[in-house]
């Protein structure tokens, strides 16, 4: 098992979503935040001021996955929330070691899947 984590920008968040749900993704987490990467956050103006905002933001999605559907998941993510322009994001990909589905108590890919 595969624990997926993408952080983009939040207008891709409703694209991502209808990809992923064409692929069979059954269960995701979304969670608004803010950071920055190679940005270093951009300067504005309101009412005339001009002021530095360092975080900007973006969405994090968590999708638990089988090993298997990674590549699908991760190549969908990466076209899907492509502008070209600094400020994309990124994809994260790590280990799962255990999933526990609690109403039922099934366990790892069991627990993963719809």
């Amino acid at each position: 098992m595969k624990f997926i984590t993408a952080v983009f920008k939040p207008s891709k968040l409703d694209a991502i979503l209808d990809t992923l749900t064409e692929l069979g993704v059954t269960g995701l987490t979304v969670t608004e935040v803010r950071g920055y990467g190679r940005q270093q956050g951009k300067t504005e103006v309101y009412r005339g001021t001009e002021y530095e905002v360092r975080l900007l933001p973006k969405v994090k999605v968590e999708i638990a996955c089988a090993d298997e559907a990674v590549d699908k998941i991760v190549t969908a993510i990466s076209e899907t929330a492509n502008t070209g322009k600094i400020g994309d994001g990124k994809i994260f990909v790590t280990s799962l070691e255990a999933a526990v589905r609690i109403r039922t108590g099934e366990r790892d890919s069991q627990a993963i899947e719809a």
